[in-house]
């Protein structure tokens, strides 16, 4: 494994920093949004996920989260529509990790309106997935499976980031 990972990671395809996984299912995520509606994860098979783990006090969080809704734009406007970024391309899962819904509010308010964070009030989903510290993003594919890891924060608006993206999601469902 350790062997496959550092040759992945130098392979042109993957932008810098991006973890290629070996393909292990995604753990279970079940979580409600700040107006208590359900999300599960499972249900969005077919599509890629954006699982990404943070928190308000997390500093590079704070830097990186203006990056996500932006990049979820240029997704939008980069030729992939809505229904596409949504029901068949790539579905953005923010996690945020044992925090108050006031605190999540204020935060996403003012740094990522057009984002929907999910709460992990008692951090056991942040538990099964074990991110090796915040912020984390797991791409999981349209079958279910952890393909990649990005650890600490990014600019995923960057040419590099967004074509890396646009390239798995229209792919025919494999990595």
């Amino acid at each position: 494994m350790l062997v496959q990972v550092a040759i992945a990671t130098a392979d042109p395809d993957v932008p810098k920093g991006i973890i290629v996984l070996d393909g292990k299912p995604a753990p279970a995520l079940k979580l409600k949004n700040m107006d208590g509606e359900p999300f599960d994860l499972a249900e969005v098979r077919g599509r890629w996920a954006f699982v990404h783990f943070w928190a308000s006090w997390c500093g590079p969080c704070r830097k990186e989260m203006p990056t996500i809704q932006a990049m979820a734009k240029q997704l939008s406007d980069n030729q992939l529509s809505d229904t596409q970024l949504s029901s068949e391309g790539l579905e953005i899962v923010m996690v945020n990790t044992a925090e108050t819904d006031d605190t999540v509010f204020s935060f996403m308010g003012i740094v990522a309106p057009d984002l929907t964070p999910l709460l992990d009030y008692d951090g056991l989903v942040t538990e099964a997935w074990q991110p090796r510290g915040l912020p984390s993003t797991f791409l999981v594919d349209p079958q279910g499976q952890l393909r990649y890891l990005a650890l600490g924060g990014r600019p995923w608006n960057k040419p590099q980031y967004i074509q890396f993206l646009e390239r798995i999601i229209t792919q025919n469902n494999s990595p």
